[in-house]
């Protein structure tokens, strides 16, 4: 269980028996994990560098286990903190992109085309998914309506026949609806890959990063999209993808409540989303979910902090460590 906090296996073995057995020494501690000395002297090494053992000062020579809720509570905190630097650093890529794309969303070069209207767009993702020869990777915030799901079918269905890898990215709030459900698990039986996350990037098709699709407009995707194949942005939008990737949750997956705070992950990102001064109803549509849905999430956590308040309720979340 402890190897994801990025303990060995052995590490881990050593670091019990150090819990259970607090005056063996080292050959005690060997024979009882049934490894060598040296092979418990390394596992002290790595359980000192993150800070679980020190040394006993009862026992002049040798290592004392640090209690979990100290050691391993510390431990979860970093991790904690570096998943908090990786968010902002893709709040940041997201916005960099945005900027990007909107600056080129005037343009029409050799490397972007303009494209208005569904029926320009749909053309050209058919074109996008016949040239594809290694992968697809997509972005798809909100929840699809099942007339664009079921045009999807047959190009996902040749491409998969190909050998081309299916990439897709949801919103958490996808799994409660069940048209998307259905086409994600269909994708997923036939070969390609479904993650989701609370928030994922705007609408993004990239094939074999070489080309991409982007909407002009974020807030109405049918309007029009921008055809890239510039290296420059295509690099940026690859990036995004991949650090949103990286961070979702494989469908069928679980995402279990935090076990220190209680919270899912999506009341986490709206505390967050929150945090920085959006509107209930922009918070929502981040995260794809309506206000009232907002409103019932912030009463529940104002419930478990005892706020009487959104601001008392944000203070009592940093004191905590919730933010």
């Amino acid at each position: 269980m402890l190897e994801a906090l990025g303990l060995t296996a052995r590490a881990c073995q050593v670091y019990q028996a150090m819990l259970d057995r607090p005056d063996d020494d080292i050959d005690a501690l060997a024979a009882h994990c049934r490894l060598s000395p040296g092979q418990v002297h390394d596992s002290l090494d790595e359980l000192g560098a993150l800070f679980l053992v020190r040394a006993s000062a009862e026992h002049p020579g040798r290592m004392r286990a640090i209690d979990p809720s100290i050691g391993l509570a510390g431990m979860v905190a970093r991790q904690e903190a570096d998943l908090a630097a990786r968010q902002a650093a893709l709040a940041a890529s997201r916005a960099a992109v945005t900027r990007m794309v909107a600056d080129r969303a005037e343009q029409r070069t050799a490397h972007g085309e303009r494209l208005l209207g569904m029926d320009a767009i749909h053309h050209c993702l058919e074109q996008m998914g016949r040239t594809a020869t290694r992968e697809v990777l997509s972005s798809q915030p909100g929840v699809q309506r099942p007339e664009d799901l079921a045009a999807s079918r047959p190009a996902d269905t040749e491409a998969l026949t190909r050998g081309v890898a299916i990439h897709t990215l949801y919103q958490d709030t996808s799994r409660h609806h069940p048209h998307v459900a259905h086409y994600a698990h269909w994708l997923l039986g036939q070969g390609g890959e479904v993650r989701t996350a609370p928030t994922i990037p705007q609408r993004i098709v990239i094939v074999d990063r070489t080309q991409a699709l982007v909407p002009i407009d974020p807030e109405n995707t049918r309007k029009g999209a921008l055809h890239v194949t510039e290296p420059g942005i295509l690099n940026a939008l690859l990036n995004l993808y991949e650090q949103s990737w990286n961070t979702a949750v494989p469908l069928g997956a679980t995402t279990p409540d935090d076990p220190a705070t209680g919270l899912t992950p999506t009341e986490r990102e709206l505390l967050r989303l929150l945090g920085t001064g959006l509107t209930d109803d922009t918070a929502g549509q981040r995260l794809g979910i309506s206000a009232r849905t907002v409103g019932r999430h912030m009463s529940s956590i104002m419930e478990r902090l005892s706020a009487t308040s959104r601001f008392e309720a944000g203070i009592k979340a940093a004191q905590q460590g919730w933010l």
